[in-house]
């Protein structure tokens, strides 16, 4: 093999490696390492001399460790033979990757767990050329990117699936918002993944997710998407005001329903005492079951209601009944406001003579003395 004057690499950008073709060197041969790449110099299957981007021409002084090996004698054509490879330092931009299958992720605010995909991207490069190519490479002559992408797609998309689940927990992200994370979570995920690539001398470069797809008809979204708005309800009219709107709800599911009237006057007259509307709901279930008008009886006299001034909130339509049921359960005081008509303004619940006596109820007798 004839002895070689020039050793250069000029392959595409896809090839991470690239081994010259004759180990047959001399001294004075001119080596040439294009930006970007780093050329090694094998001897036995141990690395070296290492040269950076610039021109060379080989000489004892420029090649020492591998001359204490081989003995090179002096004189500008002295052959010697060792192996050059080369390892290209271009970022490689455009790798994609994908979840074939989705991830379950569980909603840190719900508790609920969704499946979703995730699509995006990454760049690579070889940012230790001697590690790579001891900790990878072997005596493999050629490694590119798409062989590097299939060595770690494995690796890359089950820790991703790791790495997501703790993120949007740590920072309360719901499912229905992660998004607008998609930066924040990019970064977190290269910073995490660098750590594991780095004992092969590779770095991870612009890793992003271009989308986390939510599959908005899954039954576990639908799931989500009511408890956030039951949420939203509750913080904006109180939880208060939200269980007598679902009261009403009911009563007006029992007034449309005819044939269940027996059950709804059970169920709606167990409601009204706790909320304040027993009457009217008695009235208006026995108009749905009485439909014979001769056996209706006469109207029951309509007691005095009042209003109370609850939580920054008017409850009306309150009976002394429903009053006293509210004392017992200590939503309201003897403080509490309290408004009906002929009163010129709201008074405390305790300076109203029908109202006082139940105040009194609600104290208990003294501790008698110990004998």
């Amino acid at each position: 093999m004839a002895i070689i004057d020039v050793i250069k690499c000029e392959v595409n950008n896809t090839e991470f490696v690239y081994k010259f073709p004759s180990d047959d060197l001399k001294l004075g041969t001119q080596l040439v390492v294009y930006p970007a790449q780093t050329a090694l110099f094998i001897k036995g299957g141990k690395i070296y001399d290492a040269f950076t981007e610039g021109t060379y021409t080989l000489k004892t002084e420029n090649i020492p460790l591998l001359n204490k090996i081989i003995n090179l004698p002096f004189g500008s054509k002295s052959p010697f033979k060792a192996e050059v490879w080369f390892i290209n330092q271009v970022t490689k931009l455009d790798i994609k990757w994908g979840t074939p299958q989705p991830i379950q992720l569980e909603d840190p605010r719900y508790n609920i767990i969704v499946p979703v995909r995730a699509f995006g991207q990454y760049g690579i490069r070889v940012a230790n050329p001697r590690l790579f190519l001891e900790s990878l490479i072997g005596n493999m002559t050629s490694f590119n990117a798409q062989v590097l992408h299939e060595y770690f797609k494995g690796k890359i998309l089950s820790q991703l699936s790791s790495l997501i689940s703790k993120k949007i927990a740590f920072d309360n992200t719901s499912i229905l918002e992660i998004n607008a994370e998609l930066i924040a979570m990019s970064e977190y995920c290269q910073e995490q993944l660098n750590a594991f690539f780095e004992k092969y001398g590779i770095e991870m470069v612009d890793f992003s997710i271009v989308s986390i797809n939510v599959p908005k008809e899954d039954p576990s979204i639908i799931k989500i998407k009511e408890a956030k708005d039951l949420a939203a309800r509750l913080k904006i009219t109180g939880k208060d005001t939200y269980q007598m709107e679902r009261s009403f709800d009911v009563l007006e599911k029992a007034a449309s329903n005819e044939g269940t009237g027996g059950q709804i006057l059970t169920m709606g007259a167990g409601l009204g005492v706790g909320l304040g509307v027993g009457s009217s709901l008695h009235n208006m279930t026995s108009q749905m079951v009485n439909t014979n008008p001769a056996s209706v009886p006469p109207p029951i006299p309509q007691a005095t209601t009042y209003f109370l001034y609850i939580n920054g909130q008017q409850l009306g339509n309150q009976t002394i009944q429903s009053i006293q049921t509210m004392l017992a359960q200590g939503v309201i005081n003897k403080d509490t406001l309290v408004w009906t008509q002929g009163m010129s303004t709201w008074i405390p619940l305790s300076q109203v003579p029908e109202l006082a006596p139940l105040v009194v109820q609600q104290t208990p007798p003294p501790i008698p003395p110990s004998i």
